[in-house]
């Protein structure tokens, strides 16, 4: 099964390549036949260290951006998704879940949820939570 996260290390992989062929069409073109235009010419060796420099460049620039976009989410609402709380009062299907330490309107996928129960969040609507009791096992 593939993940959000693989996904978008796929696609960013193909956007890596794309780029670096461009880039790489773009450099020979401006050694090749723009500069000769200008009267500067290069030799094929410099042309091959230049090009070789670009390359080792771009793929280092993709590998830390990869690592980057493969991490999780670290902030925001989406980062409070699978993190367990505790109803301070009824949700019916409305109510309040104390996640940590703050308060958080909160609303039931599950039907009525007593007070004091362990929630975990599945989703989030603007600023309230969708909960569901953490010992449920049926799908979202």
């Amino acid at each position: 099964m593939i993940t959000p996260v693989d996904k978008k290390i796929k696609s960013y992989t193909l956007y890596s390549f794309i780029r670096f062929l461009v880039e790489e069409i773009i450099l020979a073109i401006a050694l090749n036949w723009l500069l000769p235009r200008l009267g500067v010419n290069i030799p094929l060796w410099l042309l091959i260290v230049l090009m070789g420099a670009w390359a080792i460049y771009s793929y280092l620039t993709s590998k830390l951006a990869a690592k980057a976009i493969s991490r999780p989410v670290a902030v925001g609402t989406e980062a409070l998704i699978g993190i367990k709380g505790i109803t301070t009062k009824l949700l019916s299907p409305d109510g309040c879940v104390q996640v940590g330490t703050e308060l958080w309107q909160a609303y039931s996928i599950a039907g009525d949820i007593e007070t004091g129960t362990e929630v975990v969040i599945t989703g989030v609507n603007r600023l309230t939570l969708l909960v569901k009791p953490s010992t449920d096992t049926s799908p979202e």
